[in-house]
């Protein structure tokens, strides 16, 4: 189905009957990633899966977005669909907003549990080669923004980002570039005590994008939480090893 939320032209899926589930994407994932996911949830759940903003079907926001931005997205769009209640499962960005969404103080919908797969939300100091590479990439972008060499050479400042960014960020439009560079800058650790919510973790141990140690470290945080290890699995478990999740998944939520 197609809503708006907040201005914004926004794709949207809802699978099965039951008590709702929300199920967030990892970035750049689209709803198709998830449909094996959702298939097995719709089951037993009535499973809502929105594209993110500049993801699928939903329209790129005007505006660079930070973690709370992505929250209050979620927030409109379970208000708009009238969803006062709903558990949560959530892949690497997804897991990030939902943490945001738990660790706000008040909340307009009761969320009890959230299943979170590679949650990211944890960062680290540089090293000093990232630093290094960090620090040549700033000096380079504000010699070839300037107005004279922009015009003489359009492409270079383009070619720098395509050599300096990681996969993801070479990929993403300008506004997007921008939105993934303050979701990783931002470490969510101080919020983590603060959530109340049931929350499962899980992870795979081969997994790079969200390294095993990092989830770990939110389990700790985490006052009512477990964590999952899922061994020879890597950022897509739910797809790598489905059968499994889906077992871990159904016992969480109290599948009967």
């Amino acid at each position: 189905m197609k809503l708006e939320v907040n201005g914004l032209a926004v794709n949207c899926e809802v699978f099965g009957e039951g008590e709702n589930l929300l199920v967030l994407e990892g970035w750049g994932a689209p709803i198709s990633v998830y449909a094996p996911l959702c298939a097995h949830m719709s089951q037993y759940r009535r499973v809502i899966i929105p594209d993110m903003p500049g993801v699928g079907g939903t329209q790129e926001p005007n505006s660079s977005m930070c973690a709370d931005d992505y929250a209050d997205f979620i927030l409109s769009l379970l208000k708009t669909l009238g969803v006062e209640k709903a558990d949560v499962i959530g892949h690497s960005n997804g897991g990030r907003t939902a943490l945001k969404l738990l660790s706000r103080p008040e909340l307009p919908v009761m969320i009890e549990r959230a299943a979170l797969i590679g949650p990211a939300g944890i960062i680290h100091e540089k090293s000093a080669k990232q630093k290094l590479r960090s620090g040549v990439f700033k000096a380079g972008k504000k010699v070839l923004g300037s107005a004279p060499l922009k015009a003489l050479f359009p492409e270079a400042l383009e070619n720098l980002r395509q050599r300096s960014g990681s996969e993801d960020y070479r990929k993403a439009s300008p506004v997007m570039r921008e939105t993934l560079v303050r979701l990783v800058n931002e470490d969510l650790r101080a919020s983590l005590p603060d959530i109340k919510s049931s929350v499962l973790l899980i992870c795979g141990e081969n997994d790079t994008a969200t390294p095993l140690a990092d989830v770990k470290l939110m389990s700790e945080l985490i006052k009512d939480s477990g964590l999952v290890p899922v061994r020879g699995a890597g950022h897509y478990c739910f797809l790598e090893q489905p059968q499994l999740i889906y077992r871990i998944l159904d016992s969480f939520f109290g599948r009967q």
